[in-house]
């Protein structure tokens, strides 16, 4: 393990630390530790930060609640900066996105590869500039309620699609609900993160075959 002692702060007792998502690997946030901030993350296994502007020690979620909990901390092989891998309660942004990191500089070659996480992105870009012409932007417009009514239907589009037993038909449907689903998530500001850290906190699979014995279903 590391000492402490062989990190290389600069002039003003600073080390940049780059929060990193432990479950999705995505890159959280920047920000800055000093000797004390990251004595106390490590003593309380919980991020905190030195803030810059305010210059004052600073604990991640202490009033919003988006507390990151840490699972390592790895110095690079300058020992001038931190790599802090986390699991996290809640938006990592002030501005109260899952990641600071959101607005694309440049890219080169082919788009990248669709991910629910990408289409998550495009969606909220969707609710934020309400583009015309756009599906998304008639759904974020209508409001709650014509989202849901949605879901609804493609919820019973996907039923009717299963119990034909038509495969092809059934995916196009699952997507349709998928999307729409999504659309809802982006509305009441829920994150796909809360939804896979839902998941993966309880035995779906086995509590549901343990309810439906117990109900004799």
């Amino acid at each position: 393990m590391l000492n402490m002692n062989e990190l290389k702060f600069d002039a003003h007792g600073l080390i940049p630390a780059i929060v990193v998502d432990a479950q999705s690997k995505k890159v959280l946030t920047l920000a800055y530790m000093n000797r004390e901030s990251l004595e106390i993350s490590m003593r309380e296994g919980c991020t905190c930060f030195w803030s810059r502007s305010r210059q004052t020690l600073w604990r991640k979620g202490e009033t919003s609640g988006n507390i990151q909990h840490i699972v390592d901390i790895t110095a690079d092989c300058d020992r001038d900066a931190l790599v802090v891998t986390v699991e996290k309660a809640g938006p990592a942004c002030h501005l109260g996105t899952d990641s600071c990191f959101n607005d694309k500089l440049f890219e080169v070659g082919c788009p990248a590869p669709f991910s629910v996480e990408s289409l998550y992105a495009l969606l909220q870009g969707r609710k934020d500039t309400l583009p015309e012409g756009s599906y998304t932007t008639y759904l974020f417009q209508k409001g709650l309620d014509k989202i849901l009514k949605k879901v609804g239907e493609e919820s019973t589009e996907v039923i009717i699609a299963g119990k034909a037993e038509d495969k092809a038909e059934t995916i196009y449907e699952i997507a349709d609900l998928m999307y729409h689903v999504m659309v809802l998530m982006v509305e009441m500001g829920i994150a796909v993160e809360d939804v896979t850290s839902e998941l993966a906190s309880r035995h779906v699979i086995d509590h549901k075959v343990k309810q439906e014995k117990a109900t004799g279903n």
